[in-house]
């Protein structure tokens, strides 16, 4: 098996092409459920959990590691998962077009444990770009939500200050929430989904804080 590289500079030139956005009635069993985006899938264990947990809601992985895509849509293939799909692409500019094909838009839409790109110079390869949000503000419905982790609190905090600029989504805090032990700030102490990410699942058993946060499209 091929190595895979466990960060992927978007900026590059052979990720600078949108996908083409696929035939929806040929990937998805029922296209017009409700759907789930999650944005930087890598495995797409996360999404084969919620498909089989919720039969009644689509779920569709965009991951920028081929490889990886691959794996997730051999994982469909071996379930029969009709309401589960992957794509190979660079989210930050095949976002849009996705979005404009679908034949409804997302109700959820996650970013969880994306790449972190400590240096200062690298950040502009963060997923969570200004563009991105204002593409979700733009097609989300009102109500739509969008779930954000990470397991470094500077990295959530990012993604919580490009969202909380775009005056479309508003940051969801009510009921209050406790924060975990070795983290700050208002972040929420439990995952309302059906299904945890591997990451999320191997940080908690180390004892170790998650970061997360909801917006919701007001």
């Amino acid at each position: 098996m091929s190595r895979v590289r466990q960060h992927v500079n978007p900026l590059n030139n052979r990720y600078s092409t949108p996908v083409t956005p696929p035939p929806w009635a040929d990937v998805f069993a029922n296209p017009h459920q409700p759907l789930h985006i999650d944005i930087g899938c890598a495995k797409g264990y996360f999404i084969r959990d919620m498909a089989l947990a919720c039969s009644n809601w689509n779920f569709l992985g965009l991951e920028i590691r081929e490889p990886l895509v691959q794996q997730c849509l051999q994982q469909r293939h071996e379930l029969g998962l009709g309401n589960m799909h992957a794509l190979f692409c660079n989210a930050n500019n095949s976002l849009r077009p996705l979005l404009n094909s679908l034949p409804q838009p997302p109700q959820r839409v996650s970013i969880q444990f994306p790449d972190p790109w400590f240096k200062t110079r690298h950040q502009k390869r963060r997923v969570t770009q200004p563009q991105l949000v204002a593409d979700l503000a733009e097609y989300m419905p009102q109500g739509g939500w969008v779930w954000l982790q990470s397991d470094v609190e500077t990295v959530a905090e990012d993604m919580v200050e490009v969202f909380a600029a775009n005056g479309q989504f508003k940051r969801f805090l009510e009921p209050p929430h406790l924060p975990q032990p070795g983290a700050t700030g208002p972040w929420l102490a439990n995952n309302p989904l059906a299904a945890p990410t591997d990451r999320e699942r191997v940080t908690l058993a180390q004892g170790k804080p998650v970061y997360r946060a909801l917006f919701i499209r007001a």
